[in-house]
């Protein structure tokens, strides 16, 4: 599904946060945000979700610019965020409508689709880190979202789990073909998975570079390329620097 934004611009009492960002994502695109903490990218994903209808400008998802559209999209956050007195199976298909049979069974194809089959009757609480934010993506995905939106998603994982639900992402986009808006901290992150990365700054933080990573998927965590495009991100980012030595 296509998003646009056009010149959209938040303020908090008097202060602009973000101000004027204008991009686009075409259907099954993934389209990285990233830049410094303070810079806006979650105040824009909270707008584009529809959780934040504050702000100015205009938000199209397939040329609709209704800003009530919380039906629309589908939300990861960096924590999962799971009821810890309902059962896996329940987090999933809370808030679903329709015949309670036809729910579980969505639930269980999307839980089996994260690699969760059989895992149904467990609580929060006996889940791992990457296990509960496997059920929060299947969460999200059950509603059949025109777009999936994630806040920096893995981020509390270790390094390891991280790159396993990483290539998970990309397996349920092959599958769904969603279209993806991601925000991150982890260059590495945005140039294994994004098709473009757009790097704000600021403080009200506007938009600075556009990438369009060109490397073919799936791609190599070493490849030079990659590396090529971080040291472009770094650069343009002014981290790129020699740190200064203290005595």
């Amino acid at each position: 599904m296509s998003l646009e934004l056009r010149n959209v611009s938040r303020t908090f009492d008097g202060k602009r946060v973000v101000n004027n960002i204008s991009f686009s994502a075409q259907p099954g695109e993934m389209i990285g945000l990233l830049g410094t903490s303070g810079c806006g990218k979650s105040t824009l994903l909270r707008a584009i979700s529809g959780l934040d209808s504050g702000y100015d400008g205009e938000i199209a998802i397939n040329g609709d610019t209704t800003k009530e559209i919380h039906d629309k999209a589908g939300f990861i956050f960096q924590e999962p965020r799971l009821f810890p007195w309902l059962t896996v199976l329940d987090n999933v298909t809370f808030g679903l409508k329709g015949d309670k049979k036809k729910k579980i069974s969505r639930a269980k194809e999307y839980l089996k689709n994260v690699g969760l089959e059989g895992n149904g009757d467990l609580y929060p609480r006996q889940l791992s880190g990457g296990m509960a934010q496997r059920v929060a993506i299947a969460r999200a995905l059950v509603t059949s979202p025109e777009i999936l939106l994630l806040d920096e998603p893995f981020s509390a994982l270790d390094a390891f789990t991280k790159m396993q639900l990483q290539d998970l992402l990309l397996d349920v986009w092959k599958t769904y073909q969603s279209t993806i808006v991601l925000v991150t901290h982890d260059i590495d992150e945005a140039t294994y998975l994004c098709d473009r990365v757009i790097i704000l700054r600021g403080q009200p933080g506007e938009m600075d570079k556009e990438i369009q990573i060109k490397e073919t998927r799936p791609r190599d965590r070493g490849s030079k390329h990659l590396a090529a495009y971080k040291a472009e991100i770094l650069e343009s980012l002014d981290l790129n620097k020699p740190s200064i030595q203290i005595s």
